[in-house]
């Protein structure tokens, strides 16, 4: 042990004798670099991303529900009694995309965010610029029996032109048995509301697109039919 303090006692008288210069020329050196740093740092600080990044979404404690559109309810064609020509066509619409995200934790209800595309348009028929379409969003029990389905407007101006594009939010929630209860149990439909002649109508796979009429023909044009299976 003595021979330790010895040592550590001429390790310190060695440290004292160093040069006042040496040590001033270290502190300066080591300011300069900090300034220098500082002042690159305040130079490049807008430009520079956030070091801290926002958090992501957690993941949910289950898959989202199915969210399709239903086939025979994708489309609305009105047709002056029931003729299928495009001298007939009255207003028609077109659910053309569907996406969805949701949420829910522990014994949370599923919330479910859904953007929905239509292209609407008028035809030969339509005797106004503005119409109001409707339309409704089911909740199934997957690949069973409806459990909810709320109908929703759909007002329209079409200021003039044959055609018009509306994207519709929805947030629908759906609550949940128990906390095990995992979203893929449900399944969410989305269709117009639309008569039983216009579900065979789509069914049949015939179809008009939404500017069907736009220049009425001097002749009568059948409605397009599916192909040969």
């Amino acid at each position: 042990m003595r021979r330790v303090s010895h040592l550590m006692i001429a390790a310190a008288l060695t440290a004292a004798m160093l040069p006042a210069a040496a040590e001033a020329q270290s502190s300066n050196r080591q300011q300069r670099e900090q300034s220098a740093g500082a002042q690159q740092e305040e130079r490049s600080g807008q430009s520079r991303a956030p070091r801290i990044a926002p958090l992501s979404r957690r993941a949910n404690a289950g898959p989202c529900p199915f969210v399709k559109v239903l086939y025979d309810a994708a489309r609305y064609v009105e047709l002056e009694d029931n003729r299928a020509a495009v001298s007939a066509v009255g207003y028609t619409g077109e659910i053309e995309g569907l996406n969805a995200d949701c949420t829910y934790r522990g014994e949370d209800p599923i919330r479910l965010d859904m953007n929905i595309l239509f292209n609407l348009g008028r035809g030969a028929q339509a005797t106004d610029g503005q119409k109001t379409y409707r339309y409704w969003v089911a909740v199934t029990e997957r690949n069973k029996a409806v459990l909810a389905k709320e109908y929703f407007d759909l007002p329209v101006n079409f200021d003039g032109q044959r055609t018009a594009t509306v994207t519709e939010e929805r947030t629908i929630v759906i609550p949940r048995a128990e906390a095990t209860t995992s979203g893929g149990n449900f399944e969410v439909l989305v269709g117009f509301e639309i008569t039983p002649q216009m579900a065979e109508f789509n069914r049949s796979g015939s179809r008009f697109r939404v500017n069907a009429g736009a220049q009425a023909p001097a002749a009568e044009a059948p409605a397009a039919t599916p192909p040969a299976q």
